[in-house]
């Protein structure tokens, strides 16, 4: 899992390339993002994408001095499935 820091104002745009690791000719067909804890004005999602081997997602928002899970669920061609995620700390920068 990778931390990285947000400023709450920014909009900021994070990946995740599933392509890297093991899908040997498998592609993704259905790509979702979460994020924990879900609150009033905290971290949002604002848009996602996927393609055949990568993700991405736009998020923003979030309050000063919390700590979030922006985690990515994939489903594949041979129903496999996975999730990674991404540690967001908010901070004013």
């Amino acid at each position: 899992m990778t931390l990285l820091l947000k400023d709450p104002a920014a909009l900021l745009d994070y990946a995740v390339d599933w392509g890297a690791d093991y899908l040997n000719e498998d592609e993704i067909v259905t790509s979702t993002w979460s994020v924990e804890p879900d609150e009033p004005g905290g971290l949002a999602v604002i848009s996602s994408e996927f393609g055949l081997l990568g993700t991405s997602v736009k998020v923003g928002g979030g309050v000063v001095g919390r700590l979030y899970r922006l985690a990515n669920h994939v489903r594949f061609v041979t129903q496999r499935e996975d999730t990674r995620s991404i540690l967001l700390r908010v901070e004013d920068r």
